[in-house]
């Protein structure tokens, strides 16, 4: 009775919030959302949190024709994600009272927008809690239609209307196959309630059923070659929803993907080699198209497609971990699949945070057209570094922990005498290798050119550093991220109960104890070396105060002219890696030759741009075909009255006919 009573108050907080919020001043909007916000998540956090500590929660809302019984069903796997949820909202209308701050003015459009957040947060909480496929399907449209909104807050740019357009349509091809999906259960078992479809694979071949999820769901989660909404949508959001976008949107894909795996009763070794396979397709596109593109925003969704990569790089190790009879590898991957999804809606929601500050300040996401911000935005800057170095997997970060898992989940896949499965560990470790290193390469990039050298175009007014309040959410997360890094064994073992979603009869100690002292090691000298970094930092700063600051150039070789436009570029650092592959890179550039007879040549202007593999050479492609075919049936739109009354009389004469001849 507790339970169903927080449900409701839940609901009755989002439509207080959806009332009150038009009623406030347009400068308390900000405010009353990210109180709204808070209320939500606190009330659905209550029963996620004993769900965690075993007290799996289930309320069943009154049967109806239409959709049967509508089970409202919290346990460990919903209880994770449904937390994960709402830090990242929290976090995300905290830093939107500081972001948008500047569109205060637009009370309307501000209004819906903030209504549209409090949808999209209590939509996403509830497709992790619904197990009927009706309602389920219901809740997963509302949260596409609130994000898409959302994205499209500063509608009056072509970009942003494209960039949701594409979004709208992808997001209907997923619903569209989710349903079906959903139908050919209900056909066979008579049941929109997700046990039928635990039915449904004990008595079926369970792959191509799990197939059709699989596509609905990585759709939303970004898997290549089902990826191609992301990297346009997320820069054309504003950067707090671009950084809850990333954190939380994409991973319901995942929570769709492992709620399927826990009905599965066979095909784990055949399903989890073909998600593994296709996972290390996602990490190593997903982080070469990031390498080379030089919109940060842009470059931070390929880094997205690239995680979700690496997640479900740990789904494949669980799941022939679990064919195999591995425990070691089964939990090991499902951990670092829970555990990788936390870190990435951490970190990234840290970097598109840092994104938006960039953004606000200079109104560019070209980061060829920045550089020396860590004179003017210091702060920003550290943020920035740290966030790079987390998703870089390193110590002392948390995003060392999840993939150290990966690849002791791999090592572990090597030792079994099957040649096939050894291969595909070894192809695996070096595909997350690469992957890793071209990540380094990647941020050294943008850090390095956007904070780093002198500014190398003169704007519009001189950056500085943002609010506190635009601060505040950024250190809050950067803390849980070295928590996390630090203090390793902690995280695992609020991990470890969820991972018996996956396998009812899984006991968690053993490998707990063989997975934890190699971590604790870690953690201990990453601890050292920040006491360290601060210790030196602290020497520093005092001597530093004795000493009256110096500005000086950048020696240049002996050179005394230096200007910003001999400065490295983004495109020159990376310029070589592209080549190296760019039957993927593809460059398409827009210049003039210089003639070989021109002795005086006049001022030219390049410009270049790296096209996206799989939407230039696949989708344009087949949608260029498929706009041919229709044209062949323009005729039918004549624009004569005559015409289409005539169709009508037509289509009423075939009917006709048919019941006639018994067709109907």
């Amino acid at each position: 009775m507790t339970e169903s009573l927080l449900f409701f108050l839940s609901l009755s907080m989002l439509l207080a919030g959806i009332i009150s919020l038009p009623l406030l001043p347009p400068v308390l909007r900000t405010k009353g959302n990210f109180f709204f916000v808070l209320l939500i998540a606190a009330i659905t956090s209550i029963p996620a949190v004993n769900a965690l500590s075993g007290t799996t929660i289930n309320v069943i809302i009154t049967n109806n024709s239409v959709f049967g019984n509508i089970s409202v069903h919290i346990d460990e796997l919903s209880s994770w994600f449904i937390l994960i949820i709402n830090l990242t909202c929290i976090n995300g209308a905290f830093y939107g009272i500081g972001y948008m701050k500047q569109h205060n003015q637009q009370g309307a459009n501000l209004s819906l927008h903030w209504i549209l957040f409090l949808i999209f947060q209590s939509s996403m909480l509830w497709v992790c809690m619904l197990q009927n496929g009706l309602a389920f399907l219901i809740a997963w449209e509302i949260m596409s239609i609130s994000s898409l909104l959302l994205v499209m807050f500063d509608h009056s740019k072509a970009d942003t209307i494209k960039a949701g357009v594409n979004y709208l349509v992808q997001m209907h091809i997923g619903v569209a196959m989710l349903s079906i999906a959903f139908i050919w259960v209900y056909l066979s078992e008579g049941s929109f309630d997700f046990s039928a479809i635990g039915e449904f694979f004990s008595r079926h071949t369970p792959f191509w059923l799990f197939l059709i999820f699989f596509i609905g769901f990585g759709i939303k989660a970004g898997f290549v070659p089902l990826h191609t909404w992301l990297p346009r949508a997320h820069p054309a959001a504003p950067s707090h929803v671009s950084g809850v976008m990333s954190g939380v949107l994409v991973k319901l894909g995942i929570y769709g993907i492992l709620r399927m795996i826990t009905y599965l009763h066979s095909g784990f070794l055949q399903i989890g080699e073909t998600i593994l396979f296709l996972s290390l397709l996602t990490a190593f596109y997903g982080i070469l198209n990031a390498a080379v593109h030089r919109d940060f925003k842009r470059m931070l969704a390929f880094c997205t497609i690239e995680n979700i990569g690496i997640i479900g790089m740990g789904i494949g190790i669980g799941l022939i971990g679990k064919a195999t009879g591995n425990s070691y590898m089964f939990f090991i991957g499902f951990t670092a699949v829970l555990l990788h999804t936390l870190n990435h809606s951490l970190y990234k929601s840290l970097l598109f945070f840092t994104a938006g500050n960039i953004y606000q300040q200079t109104h560019t996401r070209d980061m060829e057209q920045l550089g020396g911000l860590n004179k003017s935005m210091p702060v920003t800057g550290f943020l920035f570094l740290c966030g790079a170095l987390a998703i870089g997997a390193m110590p002392p970060f948390n995003g060392f922990v999840s993939e150290f898992l990966i690849y002791t989940g791999l090592i572990e896949g090597i030792q079994s005498s099957n040649i096939q499965f050894n291969l595909l560990m070894i192809l695996s470790i070096a595909t997350l290798t690469i992957t890793g290193g071209i990540s380094m390469l990647t941020f050294t990039k943008s850090y390095g050119t956007m904070f780093l050298g002198s500014p190398r175009k003169p704007l519009a007014h001189t950056p500085k550093e943002v609010s506190m309040i635009m601060r505040v959410p950024l250190f809050i997360i950067l803390t849980l991220m070295l928590l996390i890094g630090i203090f390793p064994n902690v995280i695992l073992t609020i991990v470890a109960p969820v991972i018996k979603v996956f396998d009812s009869t899984y006991t968690s100690t053993t490998p707990m104890n063989i997975a934890s002292p190699a971590l604790v090691m870690t953690s201990r000298a990453s601890l050292l070396f920040i006491a360290l970094v601060a210790l030196i930092y602290f020497v520093r700063a005092n001597i530093s105060k004795k000493r009256s600051p110096a500005m000086l150039s950048t020696w240049g070789c002996g050179y005394a002219a230096p200007n910003s436009r001999m400065q490295f570029t983004g495109k020159s650092f990376t310029k070589t890696f592209a080549k190296l592959f760019s039957f993927f890179t593809s460059e398409k550039k827009k210049y003039k030759e210089i003639d070989a007879n021109t002795i005086f040549p006049s001022t030219r202007s390049y410009q270049s741009r790296y096209s996206e593999f799989f939407e230039t050479r696949i989708i344009d492609k087949l949608n260029n075909r498929l706009i041919g075919f229709l044209n062949y049936f323009t005729f039918i739109q004549s624009g004569q009255t005559q015409s289409y009354v005539l169709y009508g009389l037509l289509f009423i004469i075939t009917l006709i006919a048919a019941t006639f001849f018994n067709l109907l």
